[in-house]
């Protein structure tokens, strides 16, 4: 069946651009008014509208000068749904690093976030609108014509557009000068943006570039009658540092690791990113933050390389989605199923990554660093992220649909989560001190990045990291000291309160493995000093 009346092509982009605009920018027209309060500013409102809709005609348009009408009102119908959903859900921005979050990203996170709410959304707003656009029958006409009326219909959107910014054009400076951030919600263009900029990204990419190794001079400064050094680097995820109870916070979330001596939580570190994409990678390189680029990451050596260089015996395992490239010329293990795990009810647990271990370490001779990567506090369905015997805090959100919860029931559920990580801690230390005698121990836990629960009514985290809210960046890091260890506790218990970043976690595993090289090193300040006969 088809509609009757024939459309112009013009005519189907106007009305799908009408759509969108009313449709897919709630949680846009909410920041915008917000700023500019709907009884003071009619007038600025109404041309934000015009303005909107004159933005998504013209990339309707334009895009359809490429590309047949039906097929480009269609994407955009596809992507707004989905993309509108997260906005209003989550307060999400589609950028660049998001969309490669989803990309890299495991069938399990997307599970978590499949839920009757974007089921519902999908229909409703993509589905059913496609299924009209696609029965629709539009007016033929010839090529020229074609491409001539839409080249008129795209120059006349920008016309439009231009008004409205010249009509209230001491508003609009002030917007675009002061509220940059918003604009960022703009549904479907900013995604699509977004989505091309990605694409493009690897457009001019060499894949015969050379893998870029560092010319570094190594000297390994331990004497060789010195005990070997047995790290474990614990890396966490969405972990943030106001729900550590070693931090300040109200509740009791670290019962165990409380208890610890020689344990150091170093209060005021900010993370290379929001995403677990782009910090673990980051983390791990020498370029630090500032000069961080992932592509440029993923072909040259970082951290762990340079240590198995060295001569230290290597090890990751994983129990999230992958190490983001880190661990790819390293020994890797794989504990996301039972096949490896042995501790999965059904989710597979991180305490399991310790099964076997003692093995590996006896099996080795030199210095090891055992890198765990935590599923951690990974969101939105915290409820599953810890066994139901560390339910400590309820009633705790039994949802992945985060609407269904109150505030308080999704705080309850991630500071579970957290009680849960502490408990794999302690164990890990635990684990540590049964090797002491043997080994020189220590164990660092240094979270990805951090999660928003609601506040300003963002949740989850990746917003882009120059206006992301605290929530996501500062995170918690944690270091245990062990009897035999070289690091000098009380001294290094002193830069507990100083301000530093992940830059520091390539620098540390130097430092603890006593490596010297010639690169210079890219944090401000240490996290760790070694006794004095060691230095």
């Amino acid at each position: 069946m088809h509609f009757g009346r024939r459309l112009t092509s013009y005519q189907l982009l106007i009305a799908v651009a009408l759509f969108l605009a009313l449709s897919a920018n709630a949680t846009f027209f909410q920041n915008i008014l917000q700023i500019y309060p709907l009884q003071d500013n009619t007038g600025f409102l109404l041309s934000v509208f015009v303005l909107l809709f004159s933005a998504l005609l013209f990339m309707l348009s334009l895009f359809s000068l490429i590309i047949p009408s039906k097929y480009v009102a269609i994407l955009f119908i596809g992507v707004a749904a989905f993309s509108a959903y997260f906005s209003d859900q989550y307060g999400t921005v589609i950028d660049v690093e998001m969309i490669r979050n989803m990309i890299e990203t495991d069938t399990s996170e997307t599970a978590d976030l499949i839920t009757w709410g974007l089921i519902s959304r999908v229909l409703l707003l993509a589905l059913l609108p496609t299924i009209i656009v696609f029965r629709l029958r539009l007016q033929k006409v010839k090529l020229r014509r074609y491409l001539a009326v839409h080249a008129i219909v795209t120059g006349m959107s920008l016309c439009v557009a231009a008004a409205c910014v010249f009509s209230f054009s001491s508003q609009y400076a002030s917007f675009f000068r002061e509220h940059k951030s918003v604009r960022y919600y703009v549904t479907p263009a900013y995604p699509i943006y977004s989505a091309l900029q990605f694409a493009a990204s690897f457009s001019h990419i060499d894949t015969d570039l050379p893998f870029k190794s560092f010319d570094a001079i190594f000297s390994i400064l331990e004497d060789e009658t010195d005990h070997k050094e047995l790290i474990i680097l614990v890396v966490g995820e969405t972990a943030r540092a106001d729900h550590f109870s070693l931090n300040g916070y109200s509740r009791n979330t670290n019962p165990l690791l409380s208890q610890e001596s020689r344990l150091i939580s170093y209060s005021r570190i900010q993370s290379c990113g929001t995403s677990t994409a782009i910090s673990v990678p980051c983390m791990f390189s020498y370029s630090g933050h500032d000069g961080f680029d992932v592509k440029s990451a993923r072909n040259t050596e970082n951290g762990l390389d340079l240590l198995q260089n060295a001569g230290v015996n290597v090890l990751w395992r994983d129990n999230n989605s992958d190490s983001k490239g880190v661990a790819d010329r390293i020994p890797f293990e794989n504990y996301r199923t039972a096949d490896k795990n042995p501790i999965c009810n059904p989710e597979c647990r991180d305490e399991g990554m310790l099964d076997g271990l003692q093995t590996y370490i006896d099996d080795q001779t030199g210095d090891i660093l055992i890198v765990l990567h935590q599923m951690g506090s990974h969101g939105p369905a915290y409820f599953q992220r810890y066994p139901p015997e560390f339910e400590r805090f309820t009633p705790a959100c039994q949802s992945a649909e985060l609407s269904d919860c109150s505030q308080e029931e999704i705080i309850n559920a991630y500071d579970n989560t957290i009680v849960y990580t502490d408990y794999f801690l302690s164990k890990v230390i635990d684990f540590l001190k049964a090797n002491t005698p043997k080994y020189e121990t220590a164990m660092f836990y240094v979270s990805d990045h951090g999660e928003s629960l609601g506040e300003s009514g963002i949740y989850l985290h990746g917003m882009p990291y120059r206006f992301a809210p605290d929530a996501q960046t500062h995170v918690p890091v944690i270091a245990w000291i062990g009897e035999s260890s070289d690091i000098d506790y009380e001294e290094s218990k002193r830069l507990k309160d100083l301000d530093n970043t992940h830059d520091e976690v390539f620098d540390t595993l130097l430092t603890v493995f006593e490596v010297n090289t010639n690169l210079l090193p890219s944090a401000k300040d240490k996290l760790i000093v070694l006794s004095e006969e060691d230095e």
